[in-house]
Order: structure tokens, then sequence, then C-alpha cells
């Protein structure tokens, strides 16, 4: 199939992508767009495809068959991947680094000036104590290495912030925390593409959500349109109505 022409108000566009290990069909015909400043949230089951559809969106792995395009360049350029910035579910920071040394390298390599001012609102807005930047990350909880990676995303500034799992290893109150940051993103009309099994969060962030079951497409739209179509007030029984069709 030809690849359909390239919008500019498209931030992420999978173009009927296609993904097997072996005779395992990971992704079967994901056709997707997200829109610039637009949040979308990819829900599905452990093993639905999430985590391979954003591999694929980040060229770390290479789909069977279709096109992915970021903005109007294919997703195999690296120039089309300097404009965003990404967060994987398990993230483990350099050992040998103390927090303020990550924070300064990711800096350095998204070519944005560090910010200590920024830093101390990010290290407020996160729930993480800044004292704690001064210490080896390998001395870090699972919840403060993921808030530090957090941080290094959102100091990047970059117009399209992908998460794979971003509340994976947070207590509530940090989650709180972070959907309040997340929303403040709006203000710089950032385009965020995130995966997650939290359909709470979906309902609170999103503008759209996806859903993806054993690596296809279900449906695409926001939560209340999903409650209508699944025949449910209630979005997980909305979402348990969808897959299970």
């Amino acid at each position: 199939m030809e690849p359909q022409q390239a919008d500019n108000d498209i931030a992420i566009s999978y173009q009927q992508v296609t993904k097997s290990y072996g005779k395992q069909k990971v992704l079967q015909g994901i056709s997707l767009e997200v829109k610039k400043g637009e949040f979308l949230g990819l829900v599905g089951a452990n093993g639905a495809g999430k985590t391979t559809m954003i591999k694929s969106l980040l060229d770390f792995i290479e789909p069977d068959s279709g096109t992915i395009l970021i903005a109007e360049n294919d997703n195999q350029n690296p120039q089309a991947r300097e404009h965003l910035a990404f967060l994987p579910e398990r993230f483990n920071p350099p050992y040998f680094f103390k927090g303020n040394d990550f924070l300064k390298f990711t800096s350095q390599i998204h070519g944005v000036e560090f910010d200590d001012s920024r830093v101390i609102i990010l290290c407020e807005n996160l729930d993480l104590a800044k004292e704690a930047l001064n210490k080896p990350v390998r001395s870090y909880s699972k919840g403060m290495a993921q808030k530090l990676g957090l941080m290094g995303c959102f100091l990047a500034e970059k117009p399209v912030v992908i998460l794979d799992e971003p509340m994976s290893g947070l207590d509530p109150k940090a989650r709180a925390y972070l959907k309040k940051q997340i929303k403040s993103l709006k203000e710089t009309q950032t385009t965020l593409f995130f995966s997650t099994h939290m359909l709470a969060d979906v309902d609170v962030i999103c503008d759209r959500m996806a859903i993806l079951d054993q690596g296809v497409i279900k449906f695409v739209g926001t939560t209340d349109e999903c409650r209508e179509k699944f025949g449910s007030d209630d979005l997980e029984q909305a979402y348990l109505n969808c897959i299970s069709n």
C-alpha cells in the first residue's frame, strides 16, 4: 500500500504498520495519527503491543511493513527524532552519575542550556527532594529514578514527548504531581504520546485514547466516545466491552 501524503498538522503517523516475531503477530496493520499539540494515551494489556509500537516509532526495531512518520519525516531519518524526548518503561540512569550530572548530560545531548532554576521547579513539581540530585543514582529507589528520567524529558523542552508507562514506580502522591506537570505541557502546545494501563489517568489527561488489543487498534476517540460506543458509563467496563468484541 502506498503511504498517505504527510499532513503538517500531524505529529506522529502510523500507516499500516506490521511486526511479527516468528509466528507471533505483534502489530497487525496499525494505523494511527497523533495531532500536533494533542495528548493521546495508548491503552492495552500486557503483551498488547504498546511497547513495540513505541520502539518502532523510535526506530529501535524495524517493522515488517508500513510507514511511520514524525511530522513530515520518515521515522528512520535521525533528524526526525531530534524534536522528541523519550522515557522508557524500565528506566535505569547510568549508575556512575549523580542526579545533577545526569540532568546536565541529558541537557547537553538535547542541545539545551542547563537551567538550575528550572531543575528546582521540576523537583518541586515532581515531588523529588533537591538534595537527592547530589546523590549517586545507584542509591535511588525506582520511583526516584523515574522522577529523574521524567525531569530529563521535561528539561529537553521538545515539541513531542513519548512516555512508556510514565507512572511506573510512582506512589499515589507522585502520580498526582506528575499528572499536574503533564497537564502544564498544554501551555507550550507539546504533543504527548504515552502508553499506560491506567484508564483513570487517560480520562483526566488525554484528548483522545487508542485501545490496542492483540496488535490491533480497536478504538480511537475521546473517553466519553468510548463510554458511549461500548455501552457503559464506567470507562473500565467500556474498555472491557471493547476488547471482548
